[in-house]
């Protein structure tokens, strides 16, 4: 196992109690988690769970036409798979990697069992899960509701909140099939961000400048997210950095 990787890097692993990790940790396989790797397609049968350290998951709804949009993301504050342990063994949505790096790989059975002791696990993923819920809710809203500018502003920031840097690599094509929108409309909205120096962007990579305006710019569905994750979840977002560094 390569030295610069740690299970505490996720921050649900983290959190765990001493005598949960000591049942969980020995069976944990890292993994290498390239830009555009799909995880799960909809309806498939899920064997494995996944939690993220410096790699970013998209959840995608693929519509029968292939049009796609995001639900949401996650990052080293959760994991990919809950449906594992809320029962349903798989979800209509499909798991890609938005942004490459690692994440542990845990086997359904192994998590269902420890979640079925009615123990921290459990209390833990379930405060996730409402996390989960929380961020779909207010990214459906978010996409009927709001301009391409501030669902990209809304993207961004909970990117960053999931990555060690302020740089992401992402395409503007890739970006406007996360969003569900043209891909001139991200264009557009990049070159409005750059203008005012909130953002850098060249060949696919994208350097934020000014956090604080962006966030300015954004509707009010991320700080809605991020405020109720800090609540759930207090340990996550805050020392997610220092952790992974």
């Amino acid at each position: 196992m390569p030295h610069s990787h740690n299970p505490h890097q996720n921050r649900l692993l983290a959190a765990l109690p001493a005598e949960v990790q000591t049942r969980l940790l020995p069976h944990l396989e890292l993994v290498e988690m390239p830009l555009g790797k799909v995880l799960y397609e909809s309806g498939d049968a899920m064997r494995h769970v996944y939690f993220p350290t410096d790699s970013i998951i998209s959840l995608l709804y693929v519509m029968e036409s292939g049009a796609s949009a995001e639900i949401s993301v996650v990052g080293h504050e959760g994991l990919i798979g809950v449906a594992l342990f809320m029962g349903g063994e798989s979800t209509p949505s499909r798991a890609i990697v938005q942004s490459a790096g690692f994440a542990y790989r845990l086997l359904g059975q192994r998590l269902k069992d420890e979640f079925n002791r009615h123990g921290e696990m459990l209390l833990l993923m379930l405060r996730y899960t409402q996390a989960l819920i929380t961020q779909m809710a207010q990214t459906a809203v978010c996409n009927r509701h709001h301009s391409v500018d501030q669902q990209l502003c809304r993207w961004l920031l909970l990117s960053l909140d999931r990555l060690p840097t302020n740089q992401l690599t992402m395409t503007q094509e890739l970006i406007a099939n996360m969003l569900g929108v043209r891909r001139e409309g991200v264009t557009d909205a990049a070159g409005k961000l750059q203008k005012l120096g909130v953002i850098e962007y060249s060949r696919g990579q994208i350097t934020v400048l000014d956090r604080p305006k962006l966030e300015k710019l954004s509707c009010e569905c991320y700080a809605v997210v991020k405020k109720e994750t800090d609540r759930l979840l207090p340990y996550t977002l805050t020392s997610a950095n220092a952790s992974i560094a």
